[in-house]
């Protein structure tokens, strides 16, 4: 009997391991139904999916293409206008130079304004200085020892310069030193300033008459004296040869003499011979 049981369990033993050989086993996990197509669904997915990347890049490009080629068309026009009207070129240079220079430039014309403003200003007072005549602007006098002064009027010295010896004054019948000269002249005619001048003072005494004294500068001075019409004002600028006034009767002191203009020159205060600076 025992050997019949042991028998008995090596039979059954052995039909289990057929029946395992012949596949009749269940499978330790789930089998997933359509799980192939699944797989190549997402295959097909990932396909598609770079397919349109790669569509989005090729189309990029062709646009980047066509804006690129627009670009240079509309730059090869351009330089196309440029060198067909070189001077739209330059106008637009120069405008974009005059708008970029703009608040300078307007700096520069307000700063012009003010200057001009005051030139004005200077020139209105010069000429309310000058009492209705030409008042010219500022002169540089720079009268020296070599400069020469031009005849107030042209005509015979009368009476000499003579600061060392006396000379004889026919009018008043005496003797006397001269500080200027008297230079003969016809009523009426122009007397011109000498030189470069600026006008010190006018004025009248009973010896010369009207007369004017000039600033020649460096410390020389002149002045000129039996004149009429004196235009003139005090601190007015004269230019060399500008008309000064007029030869007028000659005073008492020079009735003998005639009509003349007393000419004298000054080196810081002291007579000099005018003689020795007229042409």
């Amino acid at each position: 009997m025992l050997v019949m049981g042991l028998l008995t369990m090596v039979t059954a033993a052995g039909m289990a391991t057929v029946k395992r050989g012949r596949g009749d086993e269940q499978k330790p996990y789930v089998d997933l139904q359509g799980q192939e197509d699944f797989l190549a669904g997402e295959s097909n997915a990932r396909s598609l999916t770079q397919d349109t990347e790669d569509d989005r890049q090729k189309n990029a490009n062709d646009a980047k293409d066509v804006k690129n080629a627009k670009d240079a068309e509309n730059a090869e026009e351009k330089m196309t206008d440029n060198q067909k009207n070189p001077d739209t070129v330059v106008e637009e240079a120069e405008r974009q130079g005059e708008s970029k220079a703009q608040p300078s430039g307007k700096i520069q014309q307000m700063a012009q304004a003010e200057e001009t403003d005051e030139k004005e200003t200077d020139e209105n007072a010069a000429r309310e200085v000058g009492a209705g005549g030409s008042a010219a602007k500022s002169l540089m006098l720079n009268f020296n020892d070599s400069s020469r002064i031009t005849w107030p009027v042209r005509g015979n010295v009368l009476l000499d310069y003579s600061m060392d010896t006396t000379i004889y004054f026919p009018t008043l019948e005496q003797y006397r030193c001269s500080p200027g000269i008297v230079i003969q002249g016809s009523v009426g005619e122009p007397v011109y300033t000498p030189a470069n001048a600026r006008v010190l003072e006018t004025g009248t005494n009973e010896e010369i008459g009207t007369y004017v004294t000039l600033d020649f500068g460096n410390g020389y001075e002149a002045v000129c004296g039996q004149l009429n019409e004196v235009a003139a004002v005090q601190g007015e600028y004269l230019e060399q040869g500008q008309i000064l006034g007029y030869v007028a009767e000659p005073t008492k002191y020079y009735s003998i003499e005639g009509s003349n203009v007393f000419f004298e020159l000054t080196q810081d205060g002291n007579a000099v011979d005018p003689m020795g600076y007229l042409e």
